[in-house]
């Protein structure tokens, strides 16, 4: 009997990944068939829209009415603003083919919440990309991450973006301004030190990784440097592992200014010689500061050739409308 207990587990576990594999692909084939449905029956209602019947017979209350009887006759899942979001899933996307197989029915619908068909792009997009469940989804949407990473682009690169979503291919594509933190759950006027806005993160890693985006992985916290008999540490350090190379990242509850930028230059070159190993990449330097003095900043880093980034930070969700203005204004100086 003894004999037969690891072929008798090895059967159970294989048996056992056949199963989960088939029930993901179930899963996964039933998501597809709903969003297929639902995508067929806006293409009804906007043909029978186009016809004159909307007008004609219902006026604006056909989706009352369509509601009310396809609740009779079919059960749940179709309120008024289930079928509007049908009819917006049809005319956003009018050729089935473009669909997402990846995405839900529940990211879609939350997907189409947005203004306009470039931000309707990119979400879908960055869902394939990132795997994001619907509740990292909505936080994504919710603190305006399209409009964050738009601003700092031009036209092209929009455009771009929309189409394929933030493909990671160098430093700058790590930068958002502003970083979104409103997860730590501190006041935006509570004066905290460095290290207490350190121990926030720390205690919401996954969240801080999620606003970051994809590819970090953490190393550990005040890493410790020891240069001339003085050691020095780093607030947060990680590993890229799309970009191949380390990121430090360094916390300023202020303004970030000339001596930052110096300091974390010095942690750069520390880096590059003592710790990057055969295949890594030249390290990055990130510093997140409230703000910054954009004069200061710029003489500071115009001799240094290390990747220096730096971003603001925020402890509350922008407003979308003054961003979405930003982001208008900026397409028209495009022009």
């Amino acid at each position: 009997m003894n004999q037969l207990v690891k072929p008798y587990n090895d059967l159970l576990s294989n048996i056992g990944l056949l199963l989960q594999e088939g029930r993901r692909k179930s899963i996964q084939a039933v998501n597809t068939i709903l969003v297929q449905t639902y995508w067929e029956i806006g293409r009804y209602i906007i043909e029978f829209e186009q016809n004159g019947n909307e007008r004609a017979e219902y006026g604006t209350m056909l989706f009352d009415r369509l509601s009310r009887d396809l609740t009779q006759l079919y059960g749940k899942g179709f309120g008024r603003s289930n079928l509007l979001y049908m009819r917006k899933l049809y005319a956003s996307f009018p050729i089935s083919g473009t669909l997402s197989h990846l995405l839900t029915w529940s990211h879609y619908y939350e997907i189409l919440k947005a203004e306009n068909e470039l931000e309707i792009n990119f979400y879908v997009k960055q869902c394939e990309l990132e795997r994001w469940s619907v509740r990292e989804l909505k936080r994504q949407m919710k603190s305006s991450l399209f409009e964050r990473l738009a601003l700092s682009k031009n036209k092209e690169e929009i455009l771009k973006l929309s189409k394929v979503g933030q493909i990671i291919e160098q430093p700058k594509d790590l930068i958002k301004d502003p970083f979104v933190l409103e997860f730590l759950n501190i006041p935006d006027d509570k004066l905290l030190l460095e290290s207490d806005l350190e121990d926030k993160i720390i205690k919401n890693l996954q969240s801080f990784i999620m606003e970051m985006g994809k590819g970090f992985a953490f190393i550990g916290r005040q890493y410790r440097m020891s240069l001339g008999g003085k050691h020095f540490y780093l607030d947060l350090l990680f590993y890229h592992r799309i970009l191949k190379c380390f990121v430090l990242i360094d916390l300023k509850r202020g303004e970030i200014d000339h001596q930052d930028i110096g300091q974390m230059n010095l942690y750069l070159n520390y880096f590059k010689k003592e710790e990057a190993t055969e295949g890594d990449n030249d390290p990055i330097g990130i510093i997140l500061g409230t703000h910054k003095n954009h004069i200061l900043v710029e003489y500071a880093l115009s001799s240094i050739q290390n990747n220096v980034l730096l971003s603001k930070y925020q402890m509350y969700l922008p407003k979308k409308e003054e961003l979405q203005q930003e982001l208008e204004r900026l397409f028209i100086k495009n022009e």
